[in-house]
């Protein structure tokens, strides 16, 4: 059996808002980040990862209890003493409360939840609420999207969230990878703080034929020096899960098949 690693030659686009000192001037060194910058990042990745896994099963479990009264409301996910909870519901007209329809809580392993309805007068006040609030004004600002996309808050620093919006997997064995925003907004959910395009461009590899195996992908940001959240998810959510080479303007890094990340290299200046 032969192997090889899949090479995307295409760029993949990135904000140049990045962590890392750039190179901007000719001569001028460029500083590696710093192993906690990375190990933010892979923390991140692995939670958004955990995040689509709570939503993507916990939905199937609602659907099993009573499709019909989801219909229409949104699902939010949220990880507290080791275990995700996902709630599905919808604001109310004011905006002041989110209204609790469903409530699923993870078993022993992420593909399990145990769902039960909820009290009619269930509003939620709290992160919820807050949540709902970010996700609404997220996409509304990202605007309307020629594919399906999933979205996914995150707690963020100083009590605010990051909201994801992230091109969601509609084929067997394809992972897209690209085409994603994390917006970092206020506390209360009313505010984008921050935009931040991680990836431009949609990538979609299709499964290897024949007898060759794939062993790694590797794709190029050409304005980050750094890999992004997402970059991390794509390695987890693969079946299995293959490391991902990524290539900036001064570094390589591998994202490992756990989720952590690990510089290969430091690229040499050309004289």
């Amino acid at each position: 059996m032969s192997w090889t690693i899949r090479v995307v030659t295409r760029a993949v686009l990135l904000s140049a808002t990045v962590g890392v000192a750039v190179q901007l001037a000719a001569g001028q060194e460029v500083t590696p980040p710093a192993k906690e910058e990375l190990a933010a990042i892979a923390e991140r990745g692995k939670l958004l990862y955990e995040y689509d896994q709570a939503a993507w099963h916990a939905s199937d479990a609602v659907q099993m209890a009573n499709p019909k009264n989801v219909e229409g409301q949104r699902y939010i996910a949220r990880k507290e003493n080791g275990k995700w909870t996902v709630v599905f519901g919808k604001l109310n007209e004011d905006r002041s409360r989110f209204r609790i329809s469903y409530e699923a809580e993870e078993q022993a392993t992420l593909r399990q939840f145990a769902v039960r309805p909820e009290p009619a007068d269930r509003e939620d006040e709290g992160f919820f609420l807050y949540a709902a609030r970010a996700i609404e004004l997220a996409m509304k600002d990202f605007g309307a999207a020629s594919r399906p996309y999933n979205v996914a808050v995150l707690p963020a620093p100083s009590e605010q969230l990051y909201v994801y919006l992230y091109p969601a997997q509609t084929k067997a064995r394809v992972y897209p990878l690209g085409g994603d925003v994390r917006n970092l907004v206020s506390a209360d959910g009313t505010k984008i703080l921050e935009k931040r395009q991680m990836h431009k461009t949609i990538i979609e590899n299709q499964p290897t034929k024949g007898t060759k195996k794939v062993v790694a992908g590797y794709h190029t940001h050409v304005l980050s020096d750094l890999p992004e959240d997402t970059d991390v998810f794509h390695v987890l959510t693969q079946d299995p899960p293959l490391p991902e080479f990524v290539g900036t303007p001064h570094f390589t890094y591998q994202v490992k098949t756990d989720g952590t990340i690990q510089m290969e290299e430091k690229k040499k200046r050309k004289k």
